[in-house]
């Protein structure tokens, strides 16, 4: 079971993942994705500091994030197998809830990501 984890809306990724969730940030080893500067590798990071989003949720290029190739791509696909995750689903929710009410959510049910 993870540590109790924090409701931080700074701890939204740019693809909606939920850093506080993280034992990577639990542990003090990652400070998360907004404040991560080794991350120059993230093509979505760079798209969405290029454009001003505070995360694919606010992407005005494409209506659905699946049609991005930076957000849907192999990694992407792999990561969301091996993990059940659906950062699509984390999106939406971030679109429905806003960011400080999603962050309370996956805090609650203590999640990085959406379940599929």
């Amino acid at each position: 079971m993870k540590n109790d984890v924090i409701t931080d809306a700074k701890q939204v990724s740019y693809c909606g993942l939920y850093c506080a969730a993280c034992g990577k940030f639990q542990n003090g080893k990652c400070p998360g994705c907004l404040e991560n500067e080794k991350a120059t590798w993230c093509k979505i990071r760079t798209c969405c500091q290029t454009n001003d989003y505070r995360s694919c949720a606010d992407c005005t290029q494409f209506s659905d994030a699946m049609d991005c190739k930076k957000f849907n791509n192999l990694i992407s696909k792999v990561f969301s197998v091996v993990f059940r995750s659906d950062r699509a689903a984390c999106l939406a929710k971030i679109k429905e809830v806003g960011y400080v009410d999603y962050a309370a959510y996956m805090a609650e049910k203590k999640l990085v990501a959406i379940k599929k």
